[in-house]
């Protein structure tokens, strides 16, 4: 949007902002040409009007022009002294203001020397056309400080703006170094997954290829030399299928739209969860206080990945054949506790944790929760999370305990 001359069309803010602005430099400019040496107030001459409406004006141009600006209000407080009026700060007011836009906008060696300028050129004219009493001079000094003072204001609100800019600017770029880092974390992590699915499954593969090659070729002349080979077969099929799923699972991206072939696991399938940790040799507890309920799409899947993947690392890595899960339900949150009595191979050998940790804090911190792993005091592993619950009526909590009791 334009205007008649072609240039950009200002918001009618600011218009009312400039009007406000002009009129009240216009209005001290005025009533200062009504003021005496005897500190007396008249009705301001004809002249006094038409400085003020003069210098006025000039500050509709102190943003396009300030020097220009700056010339034009000084010129206009030159005048004050042969046209017998007073020089006050008053006065001069529109000259002070177009003095801050100039040091607002234009470096500080140009600035200095501008404001240098007209300080000395509007006490110079007076000291031309009279006799200047101790009076006179004190009064005069306010004057030539004035445009001085407002140049240190404008000095000092330049340097705020810069200030501001560089932040947003180091804010701007500090942004897109994370954004990034994040995008050469991912390739990292996604080739490493690479190299994992071709060093693990394709050998297990390779493996169980071999194992029913040498079965075919046992199977006729040594039956039971082939059902121990077919046992094997199944183990390594059944360890490579684990695998790849879990390898599969991490190149997921968030925004995949295919559907599951079967609902989302949550709370309600921990038993089957414990229950395939102990055909695996691990002795498992459970231990529940509270009155469950149940949870959120995105709580209850959270809660029972977090659960799966701390057991999953305890029989990997614990060294150690127990483990109990503890869960803690109160009217706002659910706790999940993970304890083993053995050491994790990160902490024995000083590693950072793991991106199944990783992944446990971050499955936790989306739903609006928090987790911590760490080696406990007396020994052993402990992973703790805690995830929001969101509020329910007093009724409903009732009906959850009593069907908790009936569990």
């Amino acid at each position: 949007m334009t205007d008649a001359g072609g240039s950009p069309a200002r918001p009618r803010h600011t218009w009312w902002r400039e009007g406000a602005i002009v009129a009240t430099a216009f209005a001290l400019c005025a009533a200062g040409g009504g003021l005496r040496v005897n500190d007396t107030v008249t009705w301001p001459p004809a002249a006094a009007y038409v400085i003020a409406a003069v210098s006025s004006a000039a500050l509709l141009m102190r943003h396009r022009a300030p020097l220009w600006t700056l010339a034009v209000t000084t010129g206009c407080g030159m005048l004050v002294a042969p046209l017998d009026l007073l020089l006050t700060p008053l006065i001069v007011a529109p000259a002070v203001i177009s003095a801050y836009v100039l040091s607002v906008r234009l470096e500080r060696r140009v600035t200095a020397a501008a404001l240098a300028t007209s300080s000395a050129l509007l006490v110079a004219s007076t000291a031309l056309f009279g006799n200047l009493s101790w009076q006179d001079g004190s009064r005069l000094a306010v004057v030539a400080a004035f445009p001085l003072v407002a140049g240190v204001l404008g000095h000092s609100t330049q340097n705020r703006r810069a200030y501001l800019a560089a932040v947003e600017e180091r804010a701007h770029r500090a942004e897109e170094s994370r954004d990034s880092e994040a995008q050469r974390r991912v390739a990292e992590e996604r080739l490493r997954i690479a190299r994992e699915l071709h060093d693990v499954v394709a050998h297990q593969i390779t493996l169980a290829s071999a194992q029913a090659t040498v079965a075919a070729h046992l199977f006729d002349t040594r039956p039971e030399q082939t059902r121990r080979n077919l046992d094997q077969l199944i183990e390594t099929t059944g360890n490579a299928l684990d695998d790849l799923r879990a390898t599969v699972g991490l190149l997921r991206q968030a925004d995949d739209t295919a559907e599951p072939v079967e609902p989302a696991p949550g709370l309600s399938r921990l038993a089957p969860l414990l229950e395939s940790f102990r055909r695996a040799g691990l002795d498992v507890a459970l231990h529940q206080e509270g009155g469950a309920r149940p949870l959120p799409p995105g709580v209850d899947l959270t809660a029972y990945r977090i659960i799966q993947e701390a057991l999953t690392n305890v029989t990997k890595h614990a060294g150690t054949g127990t483990a109990r899960v503890g869960l803690a339900w109160s009217r706002d949150r659910v706790t999940i506790t993970i304890d083993d009595d053995g050491t994790t191979a990160a902490a024995a050998s000083g590693r950072a944790p793991g991106y199944g940790l990783m992944g446990m804090r971050e499955r936790a911190t989306a739903v609006g929760g928090t987790l911590s792993a760490g080696r406990r005091a007396d020994g052993g592993f402990r992973v703790f999370a805690e995830l929001p619950l969101p509020p329910v009526k007093e009724s409903s909590r009732a009906d959850a305990g009593e069907a908790g009791d009936d569990r």
